[in-house]
């Protein structure tokens, strides 16, 4: 009787999910440019052949990749801003829920940037747009209704504070990159949220305690 296990023979919903897990993986481990379908077999113990009955291309695997970041980032994201007191405490549980969520699913900036997936495919390129601008919307919003509570700055440009929000991410993840081993990306999103929050805060009115 042969010892080698018995791969556990899964649905296809979780085949897929399989699949999209073990590419962000690979994506992260090696690049996304250099990621093959053949990579993905190999990963999972299957054939190439296997992969294709659940995707018809790669491309299309990149796009489930993508919804299932949008889908899963944007229920972090909810869940964070429903736990906030206030729109101001809801910004900084998302800012540190997607802080998380990177750190849990290193590749994901990749995937999102990457010139070369997005350069050949209009779906993931309407994709990536839909997510920035749901997410920037999204910011907006909580920031008008802080502004509107009087617990933003009155003359706060709240599309140019949703972009410089964005902007704090992607330039902390960029920087852990570069400098990985110096920066925990962690403690930086820590030193930095609280000087945006202290930007954009309504000061305190002449006479009142701080």
């Amino acid at each position: 009787m042969s010892d080698k296990p018995v791969r556990t023979r899964l649905g296809a919903d979780e085949r897929r999910e399989e699949i999209i897990r073990v590419t962000l993986e690979l994506a992260d481990k090696q690049g996304v440019d250099d990621v093959t379908t053949q990579d993905m077999a190999r990963a999972m113990g299957v054939t190439q052949g296997a992969v294709f009955r659940h995707f018809p291309s790669k491309d299309a695997i990149w796009v489930a990749v993508m919804q299932w970041v949008r889908d899963r980032l944007m229920a972090v994201l909810g869940r964070a801003a429903a736990q906030g007191c206030d729109p101001l405490d809801a910004l900084q549980r998302m800012f540190y829920a997607h802080i998380g969520f990177i750190v849990s699913h290193p590749a994901i900036p990749r995937v999102l940037t990457s010139k070369h997936l997005h350069g050949r495919n209009a779906v993931l390129r309407q994709l990536v747009t839909e997510i920035m601008l749901g997410y920037e919307t999204k910011i907006a919003g909580l920031l008008a209704d802080a502004q509107s509570q009087g617990l933003a700055r009155a003359d706060l440009d709240t599309r140019a504070a949703a972009t410089l929000y964005i902007g704090m991410i992607q330039g902390l993840v960029l920087q852990s990159s570069i400098l990985r081993g110096q920066r925990v990306l962690e403690e930086e999103a820590a030193r930095t949220f609280p000087v945006y929050l202290q930007a954009i805060r309504q000061p305190p009115t002449q006479g009142s305690s701080s």
